[in-house]
């Protein structure tokens, strides 16, 4: 009962709730959440029963991550033709740990904090009881215990009690006082309190009454013969370490979580767990589908790269409203779309399942026109990458849609009217010749693609402006953005930063708002984005005048300063300086064979980097001597994408690298 928090209730309705979790306070005057160990909900019989009783007040806690878990399941058996129940698994698959313990806690529920995840790391848990501890322990608080119990955990000849009957109450906790429940069980064992007596003693504690926290200690050291309370000292324990018993759990009990509430969080968080570890496809598109603005998505999506998830973008052809998962990846749902209703999408899913796969753009037109599908929902859907898999690319289709749709719409007009056109009595052969042709053009380039992305979807889906600066961003930041950030979905969650560190960021320019102070000096609040989410910098007048030519959007660059952190915000930057990224030089290797085979291509080269200018310097490198030659920075070239591909195609793939320079 004490484990369950179910003590202290009538033992009938402990029957009824039976391995039943209910946390947080006394069950005798609240109880926030109920779950089963297993992760199932108190049934509506046993709560009526309770609340009949007039003792409790109810508070339900709802979860997306409950949502999650349901939808990566439901995937799950559609795709693998498995039936997960948790109820009946045991809760301590060494997959689960490993994947935790390595860091990979992104969408664990509890767990996927900076913070948090690193104290994971350290913790390296081994079963459930370790994750409700560690879900304890990080918090005000209890936090000043964590490196006593990660000496413990790792080191048990280490652990100390300062009197024999603490052992078996802090053995599973390495010594340390983690739990709510133990300082109740503290004062019953070794002092003689009742169930209702030890958790009054608990309240006090929690919320600072000096005066009865006082009283109790009396009664804890000396007893209280009157009500039936030996004390520490009748039972065998000096008064020096009686009194030094109560002064830690008074410290300790101002924060003090219960392990019910944790157990209940750590079921959910495992769970989680479990579906990320044996079916990272399936969770992944069931969290991104949950996620509730942009910059999670992305921090997810980078998460997909970085397990090597290939991320499709949205097609009317494979694709369906929410995400979903293909054998080469997971597609990106086509509600996310701005301007295309879910009605659309809905119907265009039907058409396709009812009469199959569209084949071209027309035959998409012939078949959805007149289901609402206007030509601005058309373009959304065409710079989402949604009609990628019928012929012809990105331009091409938005500069023919609009008048394919107006044919399509005065045919359906005339067939409406029970008229025929001239069209209509043509032959097949003479259709065709008056049909819209695709123009002769170029696809978007890369950037203009992943701009019209944005635009339609608030998000990069195909790739990200900032990928050909990885290395050079991880040469010179100190932080990424989820750094900076705090999950709003986790009541203890901070940033990974503290107030007024000195920190190097960097990013994209997305937005830049500019202010006048009292003194009509001009200043600005700049949003910079990098692949994982944005940050917030505030530009003083002195930066802001040193620096404005460089703030403007699409601009990128690198932000050095100093934090600011407030109370349930993200942090802030206050910038000193600002750089962009074209200021910062960096080397381009080019790699041959020999002296011989470099003499071969000499002249070549050289007329290729007069094709560029800028402040990259060029460094020839000899495979077989291991020679290095930096050339005159007169020959200093731009290394942007575009001329590094030209580069590589000449030279090769791997003859060509890029060495990022520091800020």
């Amino acid at each position: 009962d004490t484990a369950l928090g179910l003590e202290g209730l009538p033992r009938q309705i402990g029957t009824h709730a039976a391995g039943v979790v209910i946390s947080q306070k006394p069950v005798m005057e609240y109880v926030p959440l109920a779950v089963s160990p297993k992760g199932q909900v108190v049934t509506q019989f046993v709560m009526t029963e309770i609340e009949q009783l007039g003792l409790l007040k109810m508070d339900f806690l709802g979860l997306t991550n409950l949502t999650v878990i349901q939808e990566a399941k439901n995937m799950a058996e559609k795709n693998h033709g498995v039936k997960i129940d948790f109820n009946a698994m045991e809760y301590d698959d060494p997959k689960v740990f490993a994947l935790i313990s390595a860091g990979r806690t992104e969408g664990i529920f509890q767990l996927e904090s900076a913070g948090m995840t690193k104290f994971m790391m350290d913790l390296k848990p081994e079963s459930l009881e370790d994750i409700i501890a560690g879900i304890s322990l990080y918090r005000p608080g209890p936090m000043d215990f964590i490196p006593d119990y990660l000496k413990g955990k790792k080191d048990k000849a280490s652990i100390t009690y300062l009197c024999p009957q603490l052992e078996p109450i802090l053995k599973p906790t390495y010594g340390c006082i983690v739990y709510q429940e133990q300082v109740m069980q503290i004062v019953r064992d070794l002092a003689g309190f009742s169930m209702g007596r030890s958790d009054e003693v608990r309240r006090a504690m929690s919320k600072k009454k000096t005066a009865v926290m006082e009283a109790e200690r009396q009664v804890f050291v000396y007893g209280d013969e009157a009500a039936g309370v030996p004390g520490c000292i009748k039972n065998g324990i000096s008064e020096k370490i009686a009194n030094e018993i109560y002064d830690l759990m008074t410290d300790f009990a101002k924060y003090a979580f219960n392990k019910a509430h944790a157990a209940c969080y750590a079921v959910v968080g495992y769970q989680t767990a479990y579906l990320k570890a044996y079916y990272p496809k399936e969770f992944m598109a069931a969290l991104m589908d949950s996620a509730g603005d942009s910059d999670k998505v992305a921090q997810y999506i980078e998460c997909c790269r970085k397990m090597e998830i290939k991320l499709l973008p949205p097609d009317v052809n494979s694709g369906y409203g929410r995400f979903s998962v293909e054998d080469d990846g997971i597609r990106f749902g086509m509600y996310a779309i701005k301007s295309v209703g879910e009605g659309v999408i809905d119907s265009i899913v039907s058409e396709r399942e009812a009469r199959g796969a569209f084949t071209s753009l027309e035959d998409f037109l012939r078949r959805t026109c007149g289901r609402e599908v206007n030509k601005r929902a058309v373009e959304n859907l065409i710079k989402a990458g949604a009609l990628d898999s019928l012929p012809g690319n990105r331009r091409q289709k938005v500069l023919v849609s609009p008048d394919l749709m107006d044919t399509i719409t005065d045919e359906k007009k005339h067939t409406t009217a029970g008229q025929m056109s001239l069209f209509d009595m043509m032959g097949d052969e003479d259709k065709k010749s008056f049909e819209i042709k695709m123009p002769h053009v170029d696809e978007y380039d890369k950037q203009e693609r992943l701009d019209f992305e944005k635009e339609v979807m608030g998000i990069y889906v195909s790739g990200h402006p900032l990928e050909d600066f990885e290395s050079l961003m991880e040469n010179n930041i100190t932080n990424r953005s989820y750094d900076f950030m705090i999950d709003p979905d986790d009541e203890n969650a901070e940033a990974a930063i503290g107030d007024n560190e000195r920190v190097v960021a960097g990013g994209m320019i997305t937005s830049v708002k500019i202010h006048y102070t009292r003194k009509n000096d001009a200043m600005a609040f700049v949003t910079i984005e990098d692949v994982y989410g944005s940050i917030e910098v505030i530009v003083f007048p002195k930066v802001f005048e040193r620096s404005r030519q460089f703030l403007n959007v699409d601009e990128k660059v690198f932000i050095k300063g100093r934090t600011s952190v407030e109370e349930e915000k993200d942090v802030k930057i206050l910038a000193e300086e600002i750089i962009p990224f074209d200021r910062v030089p960096s080397e381009v290797w080019i790699q041959f064979d020999s002296l011989e085979n470099y003499r071969e291509h000499e002249e070549e080269l050289y007329h290729r980097l007069t094709e560029s200018s800028g402040n990259d310097r060029v460094v020839i490198f000899l495979k077989n001597t291991r020679q290095i030659k930096r050339l005159d920075r007169k020959w200093n070239i731009s290394a942007d994408s575009e001329y590094l591909a030209s580069l590589k195609d000449l030279y090769g793939e791997d003859n060509v690298k890029v060495v990022a320079g520091k800020v």
